[in-house]
This record gives C-alpha cells, sequence and structure tokens, in this order.
C-alpha cells in the first residue's frame, strides 16, 4: 500500500487566516484549469533546450497534456496523498508533472537536477515514492542509468519513467510513450479528486545542514502565500511574460517559475541551461518583463551587456534573492540592464517572506531586504528569546500563513526550530521600526556558493571517511563572483604526507556526492580551534583565511553555477 500524507494544519491559524482571505478553498489547479477554459490558444510555456529545438505550449495543450499524465498516473495506482517523485530540468514535462500530480490529488516531490547517487537514494527512500521521473539525459549526464541504479536500493522505488528515452529498456520506461501516447482521464474522473487549498501540496528537501536534508511540507495554501509575498507588489499581469533560469525544483523557481504564470495566466520562458547572451536574446524575442535570480547571474548580466552592448529594455524588474546582494551590483543593474532591482529574502520552510517595493527610496533597496506582507509576522530576539531594541541584531524569527505544516517524517527537527508557532530561520538580523529587515549574517552552518546551499556536515562527514583525513571543518571564503566557496581546513594523519584537493575530490566522486558541494580549496592545519567543550569555532577559520594563500582547485573541474543543472 502506498504511503500518503495527511497532515492536519493547525485550526486556530487555519479558521484566522481563512476569514482573511490569505487562504482559500481553491489551488493552483482550479487557477490553471481556468485558464485553459477561458485562454486556450494563449502561450502558457516556451521550452528553450541548449543545443535543441525550441518547444511551446499553449495553455489548451498543456491541459491536454496534464490530463494524459493523470490518466498514466491513476493507471499506476497512484493515490490522493501518495508522494510522487521527478527529477526534471526547466523544461515543460516539469510544469506539466507537477500540474497532474495535483490533478490527482497526490503530493508533488521535486527533485535539483545537481543531485546525484546518495542525495537521490536519500530523498526517495525517505517519502517512500513508487515512482519517479528524469530526464533520460541532460548535459550529457545519464540521468536514465543512476536512477536505475538507485531503484536497486531503495525497495518502494518501482517506476522508473525517462524523458526523451526513445523506447523502453531494463528497469526503465519512456515517459512519452507511457504517459504522452494515451487518452487524457475524462473529467468526471479527475474533478473529484482534486485537493482543497489546506492540503498537502509539496514535500521540498533542503540542503541538510543538520547533517540530512529535512522534506519541508507545504499545503498548496502555503505555497501561495509564499509566491504572493513578492508578486503582490509587482503589478503583473496575465499579458505579460516571465524568464525562468533558476531551477524549478529551487523554492525560487517552484514558486515563481512554476506555480506563479500558469496561475495567473502569463506566458512564461525556460532556460534549461544558464547562458547569459542567450538569456538577452530570449528576453528580447518574447518581451519578457520580469524574472526572479540570485545575484550571481545579475553580475553575469551586466558583464555581458557591457560587453555586447545588447539592452533589455522589456525587463522592467528584478527580484533578486538566494544570497547576500550587494549594493554596488544594485547600482550597476539599473545602470547597465535599466531594470529595478527588488530585494527578496526568504528559504524553503516560509517561502518569500520580505521584499522591497517598486516604490521604496534607494536607501531601502540597498541596505535592507525588504518588509513582509500582511500575513507573516517577523521579531528578531536575543539568545533567551526575548524580543531586541529595532536596530538591534538577533536571531530572526518568522511565523505566518506561508510557514510549512512540518518536516516530512522528522516532525522532532521541526518542533526543535518552533515554539508557539515561530520558526527560528538560523539567520542574524536587524528589524526597524518600520519593519524592514536587513540579515546581518548567518548562524547556519552552511556555504552559499552561486545561490545554492552547500550540506556542510554532510561534506565533512564524507571527507572523514578518507583514511588520510583526522579532522576537517568546512567553512565559506568569499568569492566576487559566487559569493561564496567552500575551503576544507583539514588535519591530517600525517602531517608529512598529507592528501592532496584533488585525492580528496575523487573520494567524493567515489561516493556520489554532487560535484557542486565538493570543496574548491584545501587548506592544511595542525589542529582545528575548538571550545572548552569541543566545538569546532569556525569563525576563527574564516578570520584566519584571510591571511591564507589558498589556490583554486584547477585539477579537477567543478560546475561553475550549482543552479544551472551542469554534471
Amino acid at each position: 500500500m502506498p504511503e500518503t500524507v495527511s497532515i492536519p494544519v493547525p485550526t486556530t491559524d487555519a479558521a484566522s487566516y481563512h476569514a482573511k482571505g490569505w487562504w482559500r478553498d481553491t489551488t493552483l489547479l482550479d487557477d490553471f484549469l481556468a485558464n485553459v477554459a477561458e485562454r486556450p490558444d494563449k502561450i502558457a510555456i516556451v521550452a528553450d533546450h541548449a543545443g535543441a529545438p525550441t518547444e511551446t505550449l499553449t495553455f489548451g495543450q498543456l491541459g491536454d497534456i496534464v490530463d494524459r499524465i493523470a490518466a498514466g498516473l491513476l493507471e499506476l495506482g497512484v493515490r490522493p496523498g501518495e508522494i510522487v517523485s521527478f527529477q526534471l530540468p526547466n523544461w515543460w514535462q516539469f510544469a506539466a508533472m507537477n500540474l497532474a500530480i495535483t490533478r490527482v490529488g497526490a503530493v508533488t516531490n521535486a527533485i535539483l537536477p545537481i543531485l546525484r547517487h546518495r542525495e537521490l537514494a536519500f530523498i526517495l527512500e525517505r517519502t517512500g515514492s513508487r515512482l519517479c521521473v528524469v530526464p533520460d539525459s541532460f548535459r550529457g549526464f545519464d540521468y536514465a542509468g543512476m536512477l536505475n541504479d538507485v531503484a536497486a536500493s531503495v525497495p518502494t522505488l518501482t517506476h522508473v519513467f525517462a524523458v526523451g528515452a526513445a523506447g523502453d529498456r531494463p528497469g526503465v520506461h519512456s515517459f512519452d510513450r507511457f504517459f504522452l501516447e494515451r487518452d487524457p482521464a475524462p473529467a468526471s474522473v479527475l474533478d473529484p479528486l482534486r485537493p482543497a487549498g489546506d492540503d498537502v501540496a509539496q514535500v521540498q528537501f533542503t540542503s541538510g545542514t543538520t547533517g540530512e536534508p529535512k522534506g519541508v511540507v507545504h499545503t498548496h495554501n502555503t505555497v501561495r502565500c509564499g509566491t504572493r509575498s513578492v508578486t503582490g507588489r509587482l503589478g503583473l499581469n496575465p499579458d505579460d511574460a516571465l524568464l525562468f533560469f533558476s531551477p524549478l525544483a529551487h523554492t525560487v523557481g517552484y514558486y515563481f517559475g512554476c506555480y506563479l504564470p500558469l496561475a495567473d495566466g502569463m506566458t512564461v520562458v525556460y532556460q534549461d541551461a544558464w547562458d547569459a547572451e542567450h538569456m538577452l536574446d530570449l528576453v528580447n524575442t518574447y518581451q519578457c518583463v520580469w524574472t526572479m535570480a540570485a545575484p550571481t547571474f545579475l553580475a553575469d548580466l551586466c558583464a555581458t551587456v557591457e560587453k555586447t552592448g545588447v539592452t533589455i529594455p522589456s525587463m522592467r524588474i528584478i527580484s533578486c534573492a538566494g544570497a547576500p546582494v550587494p549594493p554596488p551590483l544594485i547600482a550597476e543593474v539599473n545602470r547597465r540592464l535599466g531594470a529595478t532591482v527588488l530585494v527578496a529574502w526568504g528559504m524553503t520552510e516560509v517561502g518569500a517572506v520580505t521584499t522591497t517595493t517598486t516604490d521604496d527610496p534607494d536607501t531601502l533597496v540597498t541596505t535592507t531586504d525588504g518588509c513582509p506582507p500582511d500575513w507573516v509576522e517577523l521579531t528578531v530576539v536575543d539568545a533567551d528569546g526575548h524580543a531586541v531594541p529595532a536596530g538591534t541584531p538577533g536571531r530572526l524569527l518568522v511565523r505566518g500563513a506561508s510557514t510549512c505544516l512540518t518536516y516530512f517524517k522528522r516532525p522532532d527537527l521541526f518542533a526543535a526550530a518552533t515554539h508557539d508557532g515561530w520558526l527560528d530561520t538560523g539567520d542574524i538580523a536587524v528589524q526597524w521600526d518600520n519593519g524592514y529587515i536587513r540579515i546581518a549574517s548567518r548562524s547556519k552552518d552552511l556555504v552559499i556558493r552561486g545561490a545554492e546551499n552547500i550540506p556542510v556536515v554532510e561534506v565533512e562527514s564524507a571527507l572523514l571517511d578518507h583514511p588520510a583525513v583526522r579532522d576537517v571543518a568546512v567553512i565559506a571564503v568569499p568569492d566576487d563572483r559566487l559569493g561564496e566557496r567552500a575551503c576544507a581546513v583539514l588535519v591530517p594523519r600525517d602531517p608529512r604526507n598529507p592528501p592532496t584537493l584533488p585525492e580528496l575530490l575523487r573520494h567524493l566522486a567515489e561516493l556520489n556526492m554532487a560535484k557542486q558541494f565538493w570543496p574548491e580549496y584545501l587548506h592544511i592545519i595542525d589542529a582545528l580551534p575548538t571550545t572548552a567543550t569541543g566545538k569546532v569555532q569556525k569563525f576563527k577559520l574564516r578570520e584566519d583565511a584571510v591571511n591564507w594563500n589558498l589556490t583554486l582547485n584547477t585539477a579537477t573541474t567543478t560546475p561553475d553555477l550549482a543552479t544551472t543543472g551542469e554534471s
């Protein structure tokens, strides 16, 4: 019997949020189906593929495909509340799978394309997924082969499908043949399965800063509120076109590239591999007016505009999130791209929480991370949990209508992070009397490389498995372009014969760890600085790193951006 997810929302909160109109009984699916009926010939998705023809789907065509996939899911016995997994790039199949899963009342588990055997096996085993869809191959990597290998160690995974496969092969079935070459399921069968707004919509895994990835459980209503925190202030309408190159399996991509445009009847352009010059062409071809991106991408765009002279006059606004935004970058985007930059902050557990607005003066845009909407509360507290005066740094807590329900199968971790509905974000922030905040630092032990969270605990654990490693700490070191890169600070077992970085990376490759998580610097040290209780003082390592003569690894190629899906 497949496992299902049914987690009740807090009764008091639900009644209040519904009464205020923040939560509703309908979902993204209802919005999408209304667009299928009202504007069937309008372009819904333009899927741009590196080195392959562009694919275009209208709302009517996408609706037909969704009902075909839904018919296939029903044939496989997928039930309401069951988790269905897929690991897909920015292709139309991502959006179609998400909608079809919702169409049968099931729960989406979208997996980042950068993850490999180790991470994929953990997620699929934790969710108990019976079904997973991947590309046959993407950017030179054999996803179908990887998933077939993973299936051997995950007993619940019985159905493996590959998009783009010419036909079936042992252990892997063609997505196109099974799902698309069939009749759509009739509305009389599908409509009774429609979920309600308070039903679970997705389980999205974080990057595992506590030693293992955490499955964040969201309802359709919490996802919607986490999206509207930003888009409610943009003035977008159904005539607008959006561009998304951030991975759709990220919270940013899922909320704003998958949920928003298909609910609001807009056209969305998907770019499946980051290329700054091509992005400029796409914006001009489809007259895109808005996108959301990490600072790294904006820096690339500014450099590309300077080199090529190509401008993008249709792009009115660019929202920037995922990593701290340097004020000089905001000014450069305004100057070179002609777009207004809005700064946003959020996390998987709560979606987008704060944003600046188009009416804000430059001083707020460059010195804050914005303010929350009505349905989100923020407070900054000291170590004892007491609120601190405005302008004083402290731990940032959040609660409201966009907050997730729990961590899947780890309610203990969620309980440890929450109190009276307040979620400890793990960030140190300052909040002013006007409600605006500024993220000052992170208390969580992670590295953010090009907006991708590197699970430090997991990397350290893997490195400690190497026979030449006695002790290790992974820290962030600043990088002009990516914001941060990971440095392994290592105590060798034999100081006379320490391991080299290429040697350590080969070890991580053998463990099937995603390449984007690998450290790019290595520093050898006699002993790690610790407190009296033995806790490593990473702040001292970060301070000392300023004086280290670090050499960026070139012996083993590491993808330049973790968010573009390179293998």
